[in-house]
């Protein structure tokens, strides 16, 4: 990761281990007298008297990532200290680090620096989460699940959450606009089919069912970003001449309307009902491409 990089995501982690308020500073000369070291200070800890993190948002380590900095663990030892705080069991719970805590096992070692600090629960879930974002394997679906958990779970306002993240306000709002997608979508992001930029030009699309068509249609292409963004200017939907004394869909009867959501979820695009007031009408299918025509048409036609 670049300088420029860390400089970025780490304002967030850098101002919570930072112990600036009176009271904060208290606890730690607190602690500093249990522990016989200085508040701050960076001792040396016995793996086996560190406790993981309850509120650690990751669940899953790559065997072979931790194994290379296993490796390097071996060789040049732990260059970054972890964070810990004083549990009331007398042993120390792990606040960010637990990568590196997991391969100094591997590597055979007995103990870890360490940065000891006091943390109250919330502050120790909170730079948990801002840690796992720091990741740089993280997918966009993944990204968007620690910002909203972050949000929840430490009760914040967006605006809030940008200035902890030292994020733009509207980039951590399009991240957490991608968990209304619908789980296909939602899908591709998380397997690469999709970029966040095919997403957040997608999410411009109101109707679920011809937001779905259109993801079905960007994965088969392999559409561009820029590709994309001209498809939905192009899918805006232009003024009709409905049949004369026809209903707006609004007005439609009950049995109607269910016909109409029937008909969109059984063809998967967008379906409009158009019916006068004696019975008569027509039913309007959307589609978005010659291939997404003959899909339509199978469907149809299927007997």
């Amino acid at each position: 990761m670049s300088e420029k990089k860390k400089s970025v995501l780490g304002r967030g982690l850098g101002a919570l281990l930072e112990a600036n308020d009176t009271s904060d500073r208290q606890r730690g000369n607190d602690l500093a007298k249990d522990l016989g070291v200085n508040s701050g200070m960076i001792i040396h800890i016995s793996l086996d008297k560190i406790e993981v993190n309850p509120f650690q948002p990751r669940t899953s380590f790559e065997a072979d990532s931790l194994n290379e900095l296993a490796d390097s663990i071996k060789i040049h030892g732990v260059i970054q200290p972890i964070s810990v705080r004083k549990s009331e069991n007398g042993k120390f719970q792990l606040i960010a680090g637990e990568r590196r805590l997991r391969a100094s096992k591997i590597a055979g070692k007995k103990e870890i620096p360490a940065y000891v600090r006091t943390a109250s629960d919330q502050e120790s879930i909170e730079i948990a989460l801002i840690e796992n974002i720091q990741r740089e394997d993280l997918n966009p679906l993944e990204i968007a699940i620690n910002y909203k958990r972050l949000q929840d779970e430490c009760e914040l306002t967006q605006e809030q959450l940008a200035e902890r993240l030292g994020k733009n306000r509207s980039t951590v709002t399009n991240f957490i606009r991608l968990l209304k997608l619908p789980p296909d979508i939602q899908a591709g992001l998380r397997d690469g089919k999709i970029t966040m930029g095919h997403a957040k030009a997608l999410m411009a699309i109101d109707d679920i069912s011809s937001l779905l068509s259109a993801f079905r249609e960007v994965v088969s292409k392999g559409m561009s970003v820029r590709q994309v963004e001209e498809m939905v200017r192009n899918m805006e939907v232009k003024p009709k001449k409905s049949i004369s004394g026809s209903l707006k869909s609004k007005d439609l009867p009950f049995t109607i309307k269910k016909m109409q959501d029937q008909l969109m979820a059984a063809l998967s695009t967008k379906v409009q009902i158009l019916r006068s007031k004696d019975g008569k009408g027509e039913v309007v299918i959307k589609f978005y491409s010659d291939d997404d025509l003959n899909r339509l048409t199978e469907l149809i036609t299927e007997t």
